[in-house]
């Protein structure tokens, strides 16, 4: 997706971990099970010169296929085709990462005659994290963090509600275009995407608020759980609050200030907030998805293979 980029490290790390050697562009893929991760990374391309042959090829749905206005999020026909066109399976399957993710998988599919059917497991991000003690004195302390693209911000007004001057504290991480413009507060603490550690980021605030653009929803929210992980209470909007259940606060960003005060005049309740998320948290273990897949894995296959 990312043409002219390295290897992802933490991928790196694991290969040579492994003693796995990859290896680039093979004419042909053969396995009982295969698994293809994002079908959008197939936007930019007109072919794919992979064969796959199987007998169960999934594919992971990270993006969601529409937009809250009902639009593609990408052209998911061509890339669904591509993969299908190129693959010899008695199976395919499509693994949504949440709810939200689901419920844009299942109303595309309706409007589609692609051969593809939903899992009935979730294939979520695994959130193995190391919890942090909330802070016992938390203050109106603000931040967010995501990559730096456009859609992850809402618009300029609602930055600024959610951001105010009278907080003690805004911090952004992954603000590049908030930097690039010189209108920007000068009291928000902006960086750059990476510039600095997310970890190292999340010391300076005890309030993680969310929010994107209108037109983008979240399809799992991993900057939420690396939040809720660090010890942070999380505020965001319902949509995606679902993913997280009672882990975060779901709010409009006009009731933020009242959510964030309440819990600064009433600590404990912060703590006993921020513990139970992390508790939450559990439901996204590796154990737990692993559990899923090996149960769908162990069925047999009932249908013929499928020439798509």
């Amino acid at each position: 997706m990312f043409k002219g980029n390295e290897d992802n490290p933490k991928l790196t790390a694991v290969f040579e971990e492994l003693g796995i050697t990859p290896e680039y562009n093979p004419k042909t893929i053969t396995s009982e099970t295969i698994v293809i991760h994002n079908p959008s990374f197939l936007k930019f391309n007109e072919t794919l010169e992979t064969q796959f042959v199987c007998n169960r090829l999934i594919a992971v749905a990270h993006e969601n296929f529409l937009r809250p206005n009902g639009a593609e999020s990408f052209d998911v026909s061509k890339c669904l085709s591509l993969i299908s066109q190129t693959s010899l399976a008695r199976q395919f399957f499509i693994a949504p990462v949440s709810g939200y993710n689901r419920g844009t998988v299942e109303r595309w599919l309706k409007t589609s005659d692609a051969n593809w059917h939903v899992t009935e497991f979730d294939w979520f991000n695994i959130c193995d994290f190391e919890m942090c003690e909330p802070t016992s004195n938390p203050s109106d302390r603000r931040g967010r963090h995501s990559r730096a693209g456009f859609e992850k911000f809402p618009n300029n007004e609602t930055m600024h509600l959610l951001f105010p001057q009278s907080a003690g504290y805004c911090g952004i991480l992954g603000a590049d275009s908030l930097i690039a413009d010189s209108q920007h507060p000068k009291y928000w603490d902006l960086y750059k995407f990476q510039e600095i550690e997310v970890a190292k980021f999340l010391e300076k605030v005890d309030f993680f608020i969310y929010f994107t653009h209108p037109n983008l929803q979240e399809s799992f929210g991993r900057v939420i759980a690396e939040a809720i992980a660090a010890g942070k209470m999380v505020i965001t909007d319902a949509l995606t609050a679902q993913t997280f259940g009672s882990a975060v606060s779901a709010a409009l960003p006009k009731d933020v200030d009242a959510i964030i005060h309440g819990f600064i005049d009433d600590p404990q309740a912060y703590q006993i907030h921020v513990k139970n998320a992390q508790s939450t948290l559990n439901r996204f273990s590796a154990e737990h998805l692993n559990s899923a897949i090996i149960n769908v894995l162990n069925r047999p296959i009932e249908v013929e293979f499928d020439f798509m």
